[in-house]
């Protein structure tokens, strides 16, 4: 599976674990990078420099192949010291970032003078016409069944890949429902260089998450998401849960953000990761949650994928072509 994304990372399949708040850890990078794909560790999980540090040589401890480091760009998160999070990145050899949520133009000069390979995850063509613009390697395009922040736009990756696809030259990777390899496949025929999970990921075995989520997503189908937190301009897809529900309740009442951090601050979602209280708070989720029906490991994960994306490419051949 030779793809431009599998040469610009030195990975050996085009399947990339997306940063995800809480759940972004050496475990679970490790595990995706050393089966052959590209692990990401979320710089605001680990909160400090220091700390992102420590995370960073776990992850090495594990694997000696390639991996990344999110860097969150959201206005609410202004505070995210990035820059300090990138001149530990320089100092630990590590030179490939994923940003999302805002763009990256503040930080592409340190970046690009310091050989980073920069991934900027985007929700439509008219931002990764920006992001190429200013010089990202590549972009990831979610779709509205994203997990997290799928943006305010409502358009799925159906619609959303070929429109980003048609409008730059740098590779795009596809995100958003995407949780084997008929979707793998699917991907590639669009014309993507290779696909991000988040959801799926999930439901791994070293995902260091309370065995209590990873049960209700096998249980749950495509329509136990919500899009919660629209009408304070921060969409996030989330699971439905009681407190998911009290959102979606205010929400349509009408409400104010200040009513609403109780209830959508991070701190709640370690209830949800790390003590397994399926109802202590929001936490993202994505439509493909529909598609799993097992935990495995994530070496037994993608070799699966590529097993089903070998049929379904021999399928297409022997049934169009």
């Amino acid at each position: 599976m030779k793809t431009r994304i599998t040469e610009l990372l030195g990975i050996e399949y085009p399947i990339i674990c997306g940063g995800m708040f809480q759940v972004g850890r050496a475990e679970l990078a490790a595990a995706v990078s050393e089966a052959g794909g590209l692990g990401i560790i979320t710089s605001k999980t680990q909160g400090t420099p220091d700390k992102l540090r420590e995370e960073i040589r776990k992850v090495k401890a594990l694997t000696k192949k390639p991996f990344g480091v999110n860097l969150n760009l959201f206005p609410s998160q202004s505070a995210t010291p990035n820059e300090e999070f990138i001149e530990v990145m320089i100092e630990e050899d590590v030179h490939i970032v994923e940003t999302s949520g805002q763009s990256p133009e503040p930080l592409m000069k340190l970046l690009k003078d310091n050989n980073f390979i920069v991934i900027h995850k985007v929700i439509g063509a008219k931002y990764a016409i920006t992001a190429e613009r200013l010089g990202v390697d590549a972009v990831i395009v979610v779709g509205n069944e994203t997990g997290g922040h799928p943006g305010m736009s409502d358009v799925g990756t159906m619609v959303a890949l070929p429109r980003v696809i048609d409008s730059v030259k740098i590779p795009v990777i596809a995100g958003g429902g995407f949780a084997d390899g008929r979707g793998l496949v699917g991907a590639l025929a669009f014309g993507a260089e290779g696909v991000l999970m988040g959801t799926r990921f999930m439901a791994t075995k070293e995902a260091t998450i309370h065995d209590n989520v990873k049960q209700w997503m096998i249980s749950a189908d495509e329509t136990q998401t919500v899009v919660v937190q629209k009408t304070i301009g921060s969409p996030s897809r989330v699971a439905k849960n009681e407190v998911s529900k009290e959102v979606e309740r205010l929400e349509t009442k009408g409400t104010t953000i200040e009513e609403l951090l109780p209830l959508i601050t991070g701190q709640r979602t370690k209830h949800v990761y790390f003590e397994g209280d399926l109802d202590g708070g929001i936490w993202s989720c994505g439509q493909s949650v529909g598609l799993i029906k097992e935990v495995l490991s994530v070496e037994e994960l993608i070799q699966q994928m590529v097993s089903e994306a070998k049929k379904a490419s021999a399928f297409i051949q022997q049934s169009v072509i």
